[in-house]
């Protein structure tokens, strides 16, 4: 049985039962309709169905007020780990612009989070060649300097504690001997 047999059997059923009802009460059907039955002056009567919106709050059913959504934050939106809320505030009380757009808490939070993944990805890299688990300032600064990206985004950074880069000047290292000698045999 379908939707609309469904309506009409219940209507027949109402109009059976609604004669010992007053005809100004509403009956609902399980179809979420309601059915209101007007009695005319020719002994008639007039059969309203309609099915009844009810609003609470803020233009949501009360099915769905009932079933309050948990709010998501900005962040589980966009798939990003970094506050995009925390990101707009400081934009907004920093006073960089007199207005921020929404997107632009957004792209910053993911930019920044990509940078700091690619950075501890390399830093990792660094601490695991150097046979430790715990990634230090010195191995950030490896991480930074050896990559030529990072290096010339962060080129006038100072790491703390991050020590220098090792190099040895090429005409401080010993000469070879093997070349000297093959010279000297001729």
């Amino acid at each position: 049985m379908d939707e609309n047999q469904r309506c009409r059997l219940s209507i027949r059923v109402i109009c059976s039962y609604w004669l010992s009802l007053s005809p100004t009460q509403p009956i609902k059907t399980p179809s979420s309709h309601y059915i209101v039955i007007y009695s005319l002056p020719t002994s008639h009567f007039y059969i309203s169905v309609f099915e009844l919106q009810a609003m609470a709050g803020r233009g949501k059913s009360i099915k769905s007020a009932a079933v309050a959504k948990k709010s998501t934050s900005r962040s589980s939106k966009a798939g990003l780990q970094f506050p995009v809320g925390r990101i707009a505030r400081f934009l907004r009380t920093g006073k960089y612009a007199d207005r921020i757009g929404g997107g632009a808490p957004v792209y910053l939070a993911a930019v920044m989070e990509y940078l700091a993944a690619e950075v501890l990805e390399l830093a990792g890299n660094a601490a695991r060649d150097n046979k430790k688990t715990r990634v230090v300032p010195r191995h950030i600064q490896l991480a930074v300097r050896n990559d030529e990206e990072l290096s010339r985004l962060l080129g006038a950074v100072t790491i703390a504690n991050g020590g220098v880069m090792p190099n040895i000047h090429a005409h401080l290292l010993p000469k070879k001997a093997s070349v000297a000698s093959s010279k000297d045999d001729e």
